[in-house]
């Protein structure tokens, strides 16, 4: 474990040189993806901004973030910590005269949640750190396009989530965050991730292997990793816009 955190925050440390950038700023949710984030990006010893972006937050979301960033900022003297509440903002955007779908609308929030990020990035000069996993990104596009998935680098995407939870824990991460229910924090009925998709996160981590190592051979599964298959292969096939760069139209001879 100490190899892998020692490689990430080396990986970190030489994006940042090659990049121009003095540090990093990443948006802590309270939950633990951006806490293992923030934590490594924290231990390259870089000016670290964490930043909560609560709109119309639980409180025990914006609890555990704030608990966790003040925590980073006790521990660690580059960081620098900020909670800036978008609610006002985003409640001037839902008003706005024009139709916009349940789904548009949380997705919006992941998207002024970026443009805030890169305001910050832009005025210090830092990267804006994903804290997508690899189930997450990688497998079945659980992000918003130009939302949470609109970062400069990815420090965690090779990680599966249980290997989130167990280098979150080696280093230190509060068990408030560690034991927290897996949610983007972007419905007002606090829905979980599980909710969402319909496979918790060990169930998708299997599909993820499977898939890679098997394809789509169904031989000896039972119902429910059908089940779990199937939603796996849907959302990483609908999903793979996400992750490529957008097509061009390239001008034919003249």
């Amino acid at each position: 474990m100490k190899r892998q955190v020692y490689n990430i925050v080396s990986w970190l440390q030489a994006r940042a040189e090659e990049s121009g950038c003095r540090g990093f700023v990443i948006g802590v949710s309270g939950g633990i993806d951006s806490a293992l984030t923030s934590t490594l990006c924290a231990l390259t010893g870089l000016p670290t901004y964490v930043v909560s972006l609560p709109i119309h937050q639980p409180n025990s979301h914006v609890h555990r973030s704030d608990t966790h960033m003040q925590w980073l900022k006790d521990t660690q003297a580059n960081v620098r910590k900020a909670t800036i509440d978008l609610t006002e903002v985003y409640e001037t955007y839902r008003n706005l005269p024009t139709e916009q779908s349940d789904l548009a609308l949380v997705n919006s929030r992941s998207r002024l949640r970026m443009t805030m990020l890169y305001s910050i990035a832009n005025t210090h000069n830092l990267l804006v750190a994903g804290t997508g996993n690899k189930v997450e990104d990688y497998g079945i596009g659980f992000f918003t396009k130009y939302g949470d998935g609109g970062v400069d680098i990815s420090p965690i995407a090779d990680l599966l989530k249980s290997e989130v939870r167990e280098m979150a824990a080696h280093l230190g991460v509060i068990e408030d965050i560690l034991n927290a229910t897996p949610t983007d924090g972007l419905w007002e009925d606090d829905r979980s991730d599980e909710d969402q998709i319909g496979a918790s996160y060990e169930e998708l981590e299997w599909a993820l292997t499977h898939y890679d190592d098997h394809g789509n051979i169904r031989d000896g599964l039972t119902s429910r990793q059908n089940e779990v298959l199937d939603i796996y292969i849907k959302r990483h096939t609908t999903s793979r816009h996400k992750l490529a760069a957008p097509p061009v139209c390239y001008k034919t001879g003249e």
